[in-house]
């Protein structure tokens, strides 16, 4: 009788929390729905045609990055701490504009600490966010670090903020910060920025100074 008791209480207790499950479930969806719905603005479709081809139209931004397609041979210069000694080396580039001049691909190759290295980027020009984007990966990691920048007329620079995996600290990602500087239309420089080691504090990590290949 006791065990007849003791089963019968159980199953009450889950039909119980079943049903409160259920219950949230709905309450959760019907709760997002109400968000969503309050949250979406109709668009007509000549408007949407309009954006959408503004969105996908390459503009001024897109064709300054075409002018920086080419071989370039670059002077690198890296810091491990903040005590002012660089790691110098040499690296090259070669930068091609993609999907009718919408994105330009870089691939690198260099080395690193005496070892080989080769990176590939791809960068363009979101014209919705007015932000340039951009994309990083490199045989250095299984990581992929993402950033958006913004265009500084003053110092025809991009200056990109963005997170990257930090290995050192599994499950985290730490800020990075890079500058891209174009001199003139043979002469461009990348600095990168990000956590020092010791202290967490910014610091520069990183310095390419390229040179267009003739």
């Amino acid at each position: 009788m006791k065990n007849l008791l003791t089963i019968l209480s159980v199953a009450f207790l889950f039909t119980a929390c079943e049903k409160e499950k259920k219950t949230a479930v709905n309450n959760s969806e019907k709760a997002d729905a109400a968000v969503t719905k309050s949250e979406w603005k109709p668009v007509d479709s000549a408007a949407a045609t309009k954006a959408w081809m503004e969105f996908a139209t390459p503009g001024e931004m897109h064709k300054m990055l075409a002018k920086f397609d080419g071989n370039w041979t670059g002077a690198t210069s890296m810091w491990m701490d903040d005590s002012g000694k660089a790691a110098s080396s040499t690296s090259e580039c070669t930068n091609k504009m993609i999907f009718d001049g919408r994105y330009q691909v870089s691939n690198y190759k260099g080395n690193f600490m005496g070892m080989p290295f080769e990176g590939m980027s791809i960068m363009g020009y979101d014209n919705a966010k007015k932000k340039f984007v951009s994309t990083w990966i490199d045989n250095m990691g299984t990581g992929l670090m993402h950033a958006e920048g913004d265009w500084n007329p003053g110092k025809k620079s991009i200056d990109f903020k963005g997170k990257m995996t930090d290995p050192s600290q599994p499950g985290k990602e730490c800020e990075v910060r890079e500058v891209y500087t174009f001199t003139d239309d043979n002469n461009h420089m990348l600095e990168m920025y990000g956590p020092n080691p010791k202290t967490g504090k910014e610091m520069k990590t990183m310095e390419i100074k390229f040179t267009r290949k003739k």
